[in-house]
């Protein structure tokens, strides 16, 4: 797969390898259907942890009608710093989601930018000030975007990567009636200690700069997003990926390690804001379906009680979410069906970076979204 169309995949936040420098040709991607965007706004939102927003803005794309019976809709919960265009490896035809067939709602986590953000609200929530947002507070604003915005009671499926496969176990959990199908790939129901390790590095990295100043920066702390940037590429994809060089199949001729290393050190993300970088790392670390009232934070009793199907697809090689972890949580779901991703791209394995792994998940996808025959 070229690499425009991975970057596409990943929504800016996987933003990795140079257009110039790394494909060997530059001609144009079809793009699916191409989405609306809107904005939800929720006035007085309560996040979990007792902050209280003025307004709550969630950006969303819709893909496709929405029908009269408004039966045919299926979420698609974003990423890491990903805007709704995040899924659109899976939209159009002869793909798991056609949008003459599905209504498609692609909504924005807090702290991309674009939905309420650090970067993007005014004081008192400004910057380092704006409060830490969690999965479940993602989730139960989304939940009131479909409920108000759209008149959405029921959902065909929710589909989710990394982050969003986050979301898409805590909408197992908080609204286990509220989806008929659940699809996970390359994430977990909850962030166990060495993912927290990893994320506190690089929230380290990051704030090490001097110009980062607690986080009111005048200026982008620019050293302390390259290291963030080198630590995160680290774990991006697998050590076998990296041997093996895979990086140049879609690289032009003569491009070499060092080119690759500094494109993903000094354009990874590039606009990002810092404090919406952190921000988002936060809501990562603190995602615990355990957590939800009433679990008393036992996540395996959090997983026992999800009604819906579960397709749960980790990928082998993930450094972020380890196949470990999520063979150790498949265990407690009832009827989940575990299909792990064959793959050496690591963690972008869930969002089909190369032709092998689209084919993977959209085959997979397809087959578990299809009508049951009786």
């Amino acid at each position: 797969m070229p690499f425009r169309v991975l970057i596409s995949a990943l929504a800016a936040a996987l933003l990795s390898l140079a257009a110039g420098l790394l494909r060997a040709q530059d001609a144009p991607v079809p793009r699916p259907d191409r989405a609306k965007v809107h904005t939800f706004t929720i006035p007085n939102f309560r996040t979990e942890g007792g902050t209280t927003l003025p307004q709550a803005r969630v950006v969303y794309g819709t893909y496709g009608h929405l029908n009269a019976a408004r039966d045919n809709a299926i979420l698609l919960p974003s990423h890491y710093m990903a805007d709704h265009r995040g899924y659109e490896w899976l939209i159009g035809p002869g793909k798991a989601l056609d949008t003459t067939q599905v209504f498609l709602v692609a909504s924005e986590l807090f702290g991309n930018g674009h939905s309420s953000s650090p970067s993007n609200t005014p004081e008192p929530f400004h910057g380092p000030r704006f409060p830490v947002m969690t999965i479940r507070d993602n989730v139960a604003a989304v939940h009131q975007l479909l409920a108000q915005d759209l008149k959405i009671t029921r959902l065909r499926a929710i589909i989710g990567f990394s982050m969003g496969a986050q979301q898409a176990f805590q909408w197992a959990v908080s609204y286990p009636t509220f989806a008929d199908r659940i699809v996970a790939t390359s994430g977990t129901a909850k962030t166990y200690p060495h993912g927290i390790v990893r994320l506190e590095g690089q929230i380290a990295a990051l704030t090490a700069d001097a110009a980062f100043k607690d986080g009111d920066y005048t200026a982008p702390p620019t050293k302390g997003i390259e290291a963030f940037a080198t630590v995160w590429t680290a774990w991006l994809y697998s050590q076998e990926w990296w041997r093996r060089e895979l990086w140049k199949a879609d690289s032009k001729p003569g491009t070499t390690f060092e080119q690759v290393l500094h494109e993903y050190r000094t354009n990874f993300i590039p606009g990002a804001d810092a404090n919406d970088l952190i921000l988002q790392m936060r809501t990562w670390e603190s995602n615990n379906v355990g957590a939800t009232p009433g679990f008393g934070g036992d996540v395996e009793k959090a997983l026992r009680s999800i009604k819906a199907p579960i397709l749960y697809m980790p990928s082998e090689t993930d450094l972020y979410f380890p196949l470990t972890d999520a063979r150790y949580e498949a265990a407690f779901i009832p009827g989940v069906v575990l299909k792990p991703i064959p793959s050496l791209w690591g963690h972008t394995a869930g969002a089909a970076p190369n032709p092998a792994d689209a084919k993977f998940l959209n085959d997979n996808i397809s087959s578990f979204l299809a009508p049951k025959r009786k």
